[in-house]
């Protein structure tokens, strides 16, 4: 398939033209700096944007790598000018030559919690929302992680000094602390892409959980929760079963099968804050009048969640991630299925919870969790944590039915 890179004399490029060139790609080099890329690669096709209209014709996609990157000194005016006028002008060049894939590459910088801060965040997400609405054309954003192949750029650049065996324990901790991809899966991304193998979103990193320190610092934080709420808080949780007996008729302790990682059922342990004999369905689906007096402080304060210390231990469960579904929430379960969201453990508050993104919303809400999973770091751990603590999030809405 013929492939036309734009931007194609930048970092990521040059890692990624010899990957393309591997699976079988023909490739045309597109640059402003196109001397520099007849130089490096004598044997492809290269050209100066003065010429792309000549070789869009008969591409099958064309990859968008042109960028004004965060590392650029400049106004928000001159990131529009490179990240946004000029992608639109490369996708409209390609509309009018039949080209049927765009991939445009964006970073993580978009989505981070809070919105984009930089001016170089602020044009990509401008960009994304102006591809969003063309059409003519398969257009596909894909959202890299810091990316790293044989050499390291940008802030990364100083990992170049490190023996290789350095490098790699290096990349270990760096991957606890904000997500990373190498370039491989990058390569493999565009190549699924363009031969209409996989479908958004497209977030490109290394899966957390495959990062032995940022699963072990995950676990301390799971067994020191479970710690403190057993001995300093343990009288508390009495006192609430007392009450919980006290108030209305029925156990202290609610028991529900739920959805956990790689889709295995166990069952969720809860303070009782239903009638007893309520449905078992998602909160959004029962009554305000099923929930009794003491449960709606339990709800609002989520004290109702305490108990799922004991699924913390079996390690069924985590402090942070996505919210367990029940496994008659087929719609929700399915949409988790597809994006990956069972690859993590679920947990007792999440991304989605801090922002009142609740089951009833199982697009919105599925989405929301595939997003964590992409962003999975200590650091985003700790933010959804410290906002949980603070009150974001008020739990799943019931019904006003």
């Amino acid at each position: 398939m013929k492939l036309v890179i734009t931007g194609a004399s930048g970092f990521l490029a040059g890692e990624l033209i010899p990957l393309l060139r591997d699976r079988g790609f023909e490739l045309v080099l597109v640059s402003a700096r196109a001397e520099v890329l007849i130089n490096a690669y004598p044997d492809l096709t290269c050209a100066s944007y003065d010429d792309l209209d000549t070789h869009l014709q008969g591409a099958d996609c064309v990859l968008h790598l042109a960028v004004k990157n965060n590392d650029s000194a400049g106004e928000l005016a001159d990131f529009r000018a490179i990240n946004v006028d000029q992608t639109l002008s490369v996708l409209h060049a390609a509309k009018a030559a039949g080209v049927g894939k765009f991939i445009y590459t964006s970073s993580f910088h978009t989505l981070s919690l809070g919105g984009p801060t930089s001016d170089y965040a602020r044009s990509k997400a401008e960009a994304e929302v102006q591809l969003a609405v063309e059409h003519g054309i398969d257009v596909s954003v894909v959202h890299m992680a810091a990316v790293y192949g044989r050499q390291f750029n940008g802030k990364l650049s100083i990992l170049n000094r490190l023996a290789a065996p350095l490098q790699s324990l290096a990349m270990t901790f760096l991957g606890a602390l904000r997500p990373t991809v190498h370039v491989d899966r990058v390569a493999d991304r565009i190549a699924d892409i363009t031969n209409g193998k996989c479908s958004a979103p497209h977030y490109l990193y290394e899966p957390a959980q495959e990062n032995s320190v940022y699963t072990w610092a995950k676990r301390a934080v799971d067994l020191s929760f479970v710690l403190f709420v057993a001995v300093v808080l343990g009288w508390l949780l009495a006192i609430v079963w007392v009450v919980i007996r006290m108030d209305s008729h029925g156990p202290g302790l609610f028991v529900q099968e739920r959805v956990g990682k790689d889709g295995k059922i166990f069952h969720c342990y809860k303070f009782r804050t239903m009638q007893q004999g309520t449905v078992q369905a998602g909160t959004h689906e029962v009554t305000a009048a099923s929930i009794t007096r003491i449960g709606h402080f339990l709800r609002k304060t989520k004290l109702d969640e305490l108990p799922q210390i004991v699924n913390i231990l079996r390690n069924e469960l985590s402090l942070i991630g996505p919210r367990p579904c029940l496994p008659s929430q087929v719609e929700l379960v399915e949409k988790r299925r597809a994006l990956g969201v069972f690859d993590v453990k679920p947990g007792i508050s999440g991304l989605a919870q801090i922002q009142n993104i609740d089951m009833s919303e199982p697009e919105r809400l599925s989405r929301e969790d595939a997003l964590y999973v992409a962003l999975q770091s200590m650091p985003l751990d700790l933010k959804i944590t410290l906002a949980t603590a603070t009150g974001s999030g008020q739990g799943d809405k019931v019904s006003s039915d």
